[in-house]
């Protein structure tokens, strides 16, 4: 029998057969893992198992690569942070999306873990959550292997009037290098290197080319999968914030 103790995020919770459910969880010691929870699908035991709830687990498995089971107790719920917040929902459902989605199974990622864990503590908190989003998605691509270089000109190797980004390379350019091949390059948003204002429509637009290097780049190599509809969701409340 091969047994582990960690804590994680609840990303998903799936009904198997009548009574249990099988749970998607970010863990720090063990990344993303699946397991049953006999009778998570209960009256007392579903609420408890909302994506985003923080959990202590238990797993266990005859052998490494069998599914396994937990046993979960409940740290923290954060529903009450998304209950009735449009921007909250969206936002906790797009995290929870796209980790599951992109991330290996069973592969530790400590940093982004960490970075998931404070982003989901800043739910409820719409002067703050946008941007933290936005530095969570590029430090996301950047665990990811798919990190964007803003320091200088890709051309030039100067750090002036850097307004475009490579779709190839992921690296800036400035507006003098990018020339005739200005309309095939992504924005290169202030925001996106912490300058002017983080406003919604600034950062929504930022998103739009963090999202070209997660669909054309990341998800690519995982199957050509599609981005998850929580985060366009998400995209368009954001967009709406004065």
């Amino acid at each position: 029998m091969i047994e582990w103790r960690d804590q994680g995020a609840l990303l998903s919770a799936r009904v198997h057969g009548e009574s249990s459910v099988i749970i998607e969880v970010f863990t720090p010691l063990h990344g993303r893992t699946l397991g049953v929870v006999r009778g998570g699908a209960s009256r007392k035991r579903a609420p408890l198992l909302q994506p985003g709830a923080q959990l202590d687990l238990t797993w266990k498995a005859r052998l490494e690569d069998h599914l396994g089971a937990f046993t979960v107790e409940p740290i923290r719920s954060r529903a009450a942070l998304v209950m009735d917040d449009r921007l909250a929902l969206a936002g906790l459902n797009a995290v929870c999306a796209l980790l599951s989605q992109c991330l290996p199974e069973r592969e530790p990622h400590l940093d982004l873990y960490e970075r998931s864990i404070a982003l989901l503590d800043l739910l409820g908190q719409p002067d703050l959550w946008p941007l933290a989003y936005l530095q969570w998605e590029m430090a996301f691509l950047e665990e990811m292997g798919f990190g964007l270089d803003l320091s200088a000109c890709a051309v030039r190797g100067t750090n002036e009037n850097l307004c475009y980004i490579s779709p190839k390379s992921g690296r800036a350019v400035s507006e003098q290098a990018a020339g005739e091949w200005a309309s095939r390059m992504l924005p290169l948003v202030p925001v996106m290197k912490g300058e002017g204002d983080a406003t919604g429509d600034e950062i929504a637009k930022a998103l739009a080319t963090t999202g070209y290097f997660i669909e054309n780049r990341l998800l690519q190599g995982l199957g050509d999968k599609p981005l998850p509809a929580a985060r366009a969701r998400l995209i368009d409340a954001i967009s709406r914030i004065d």
